[in-house]
């Protein structure tokens, strides 16, 4: 039986109703629903529509569904169910006949849903949040391990200047912990309760809705139950962080993809996490890096999708809002899938710190170091940088490195040019120069990790809350 068959004399057509269905996917919310619908049915005791008696048949039915979808394979595939409320209410009405039909007194499918979708999207969020807080601690690590090991940073995708390897990772550990506050800044705004709102004018019945949201951990009820029926802001904010969440992960293995070839050598890809040619036996492929660059553009697809079916809705609810569960169920259960397997891969992979470091002494990666030695000597930077570019020159046609330079050969360039002028050229002495908040210099960086493992604590401490 349908959930609005009176005012129809006609069957549905049974090729559209197949089609217009969501509980194939929206299945996936049956807990939530069934968290929400206890709460709901203690609010009807409270109101007077259910006595004692039928209160604790309901939850004891609603406990039986539960425990049948954990135990029986077959349980959901129920081809009558349109979504996962009608396939909850003809569940406790085969269990309890008339009595499940009273969980629905003054309540509306346009409520459920979007409680359900908020009780999802904040679960979601929590064990994302642990997984990123895991590949946080993961990246913190192998900096820790990194010790003084030096690399080439890039602009231009053309070597620029010699930093620490932990700086580096810092840099993605800094996106992750800017992911992380906007996933639960996102909760924040996802944690309001819309049960009471009805089909949008609010319900017909004195509901408790303060007591429905403390007892679902809601911060409180929402404000406005046209807005708290037809707002999906918070689901297109939830996958708008997890499209940058991607795009970060997909900026990060596609360094990690180019610094695992033949030609950069800085990284030896694990095996667990590669594969092979079916046709060149000597290939390891980064697939597990290929996917998480592939999967980026399928997370942002997933948030244009979100944008372009809320873009011209009327308020309240409309059936178009079903569209807008699928791109978030597949964003969302993509990002939480691909995190913890980038966390294992990170404590596998292996880096070639004396390739790394051979590839950032050579290159002139010291050459605004030399620029600030000639500022230093009370040479302006715009001339310093001319004439260290003339240096550069010269050694090109010489085939040499700054280094190598005679100082008779340097001070033709320009007088300022000293002795001392070739201690501030190593790694090590360029490295202490970017001695700033931020910058690359050793000890700097040794706060910074510090800073981070702090920041880690207490993100793990907020996640172990909401857990």
């Amino acid at each position: 039986m349908k959930m609005w068959s009176g005012r129809f004399r006609e069957p549905l057509d049974p090729a559209f109703e197949h089609w217009q269905r969501s509980f194939p996917f929206d299945q996936r919310l049956l807990r939530y629903e069934l968290q929400a619908s206890c709460a709901y049915a203690r609010a009807l005791k409270k109101a007077g529509v259910l006595s004692g008696q039928e209160l604790k048949s309901i939850e004891c039915g609603l406990d039986q569904i539960a425990e049948k979808a954990i135990t029986d394979p077959e349980f959901l595939n129920n081809e009558e169910a349109e979504d996962v409320h009608h396939f909850v209410e003809l569940q406790l009405m085969n269990l309890l006949g008339d009595v499940g039909g009273k969980l629905h007194s003054g309540r509306s499918r346009n409520e459920q849903i979007a409680t359900d979708l908020r009780l999802y999207v904040r679960d979601s969020i929590d064990q994302l949040c642990g997984s990123i807080t895991d590949l946080l601690e993961t990246f913190v690590e192998r900096a820790e391990q990194a010790k003084d090991a030096v690399m080439p940073a890039y602009t231009h995708m053309q070597r620029a200047e010699p930093v620490l390897v932990a700086h580096w990772l810092l840099a993605y550990v800094e996106m992750l912990f800017r992911d992380i506050e906007r996933l639960q800044d996102c909760r924040k705004r996802v944690n309001w309760c819309p049960l009471g709102s009805g089909a949008v004018a609010g319900s017909t019945l004195p509901l408790d809705r303060n007591a429905m949201a403390a007892e679902l951990d809601f911060e409180g009820p929402t404000a406005n139950s046209i807005d708290s029926t037809s707002d999906r802001d918070f689901v297109l904010e939830y996958v708008n962080a997890l499209s940058l969440l991607a795009l970060h992960l997909s900026r990060w293995a596609e360094e990690m993809i180019l610094f695992s070839t033949s030609e950069f050598r800085f990284v030896e890809l694990p095996e667990a996490f590669s594969t092979g040619s079916s046709a060149m036996p000597q290939k390891k492929n980064p697939d597990l890096l290929e996917l998480t660059r592939g999967k980026a553009g399928r997370i942002v697809g997933d948030a244009a999708a979100l944008q372009v079916s809320l873009k011209g809705l009327p308020m309240a609810y409309n059936k178009d809002l079903q569209e807008t569960q699928q791109p978030m169920f597949d964003a969302s259960e993509t990002m939480m899938s691909l995190v913890p397997l980038l966390a294992e891969f990170m404590r596998k992979v292996q880096f070639d710190f004396d390739r790394t470091q051979s590839a950032a002494e050579s290159g002139f990666m010291n050459a605004f170091a030399a620029a600030t030695y000639l500022t230093e000597k009370g040479v302006p930077f715009r001339l310093a940088h001319e004439q260290i570019g003339k240096a550069v020159q010269l050694c090109v046609q010489k085939g040499c490195e700054l280094k190598d330079l005679p100082l008779p050969e340097l001070r033709q360039i320009d007088s300022a040019f000293d002795a001392d002028f070739f201690s501030r050229l190593s790694v090590k002495a360029v490295l202490a120069i970017h001695n700033v908040l931020g910058g690359t210099a050793t000890e700097r960086v040794k706060r910074a990790l510090a800073e981070a493992k702090q920041k880690i604590s207490a993100i793990r401490g907020t996640v172990h809350a909401h857990a």
